[in-house]
């Protein structure tokens, strides 16, 4: 199973109540604890300028699409060992999808 269009409405709620306090949408908005998201889907891990990731997130090279987004949120910390990122993860597959139909949307 993988990644299927959410709903947007309900990812922006989860958005705001898992993930706003560490990072940012906006082009041009700071860094907080975790990096700006704004031209996430395309970007390889690790490349946001001015933040300062892990050796781990840096060489895990993966480019963040659906899919791959679907896999990291279930369990960061497994999906890339040794991050920083101190997000236990979303296991349901449906908070997935909608957080990420948020984000494709919304870091444009």
């Amino acid at each position: 199973m993988g990644f299927s269009d959410g709903d947007a409405k309900k990812g922006a709620g989860l958005f705001k109540t898992r993930c706003a306090q560490c990072h940012t949408l906006g082009k041009g908005e700071a860094n907080k604890i975790g990096p700006n998201l704004h031209g996430l889907f395309g970007r390889k891990s690790g490349q946001v300028e001015g933040f300062s990731y892990t050796d781990a997130n840096k060489e895990k090279g993966v480019e963040w699409q659906e899919d791959t987004l679907f896999d990291y949120l279930e369990n960061p910390k497994k999906y890339i060992p040794g991050t920083k990122m101190a997000f236990g993860g979303l296991k349901k597959p449906k908070e997935r999808n909608d957080l990420i139909t948020f984000l494709r949307e919304s870091t444009k």
